[in-house]
C-alpha cells in the first residue's frame, strides 16, 4: 500500500517504521515546513494518508488530502467536534 504521512513527529515517525516493516511504501511526509506538497504527485499517488498532527491542523489538513482525492485515517484528536459533519462519508 501506498502511504502519506501527514505529520512527522513521533506517532508519525513510529507509523513509518511500523508500515515499512509490513511491507508498505511511503510515497510523501507532509509536516510544518512543507505544506505545498499536498499538491504533489507524490501526494496524490498516496492510497491513504495518515494523520497524526494537532487538532487545530487537523481539520485543514483532512481537506487539504480530500482536494487531492486522496483518502485519510486521522489519529488527531479534539477536531471532530466541530467538523464532524464535513468529513462524513
Amino acid at each position: 500500500m501506498k502511504i502519506a504521512l501527514i505529520g512527522y513527529g513521533k506517532m508519525g515517525h513510529m507509523i513509518e517504521e511500523i508500515a515499512l516493516q509490513r511491507g508498505h511504501e511511503i510515497v510523501c511526509v507532509i509536516d510544518v515546513g512543507n505544506l505545498d506538497d499536498f499538491e504533489s504527485e507524490a501526494f496524490r499517488s498516496a492510497d491513504v494518508a495518515i494523520e497524526f498532527t494537532t487538532p487545530t491542523a487537523a481539520y485543514g489538513n483532512i481537506m487539504r488530502a480530500f482536494s487531492q482525492g486522496v483518502k485519510v485515517v486521522s489519529g488527531s484528536t479534539g477536531w471532530r467536534k466541530d467538523h464532524k459533519q464535513d468529513v462524513r462519508d
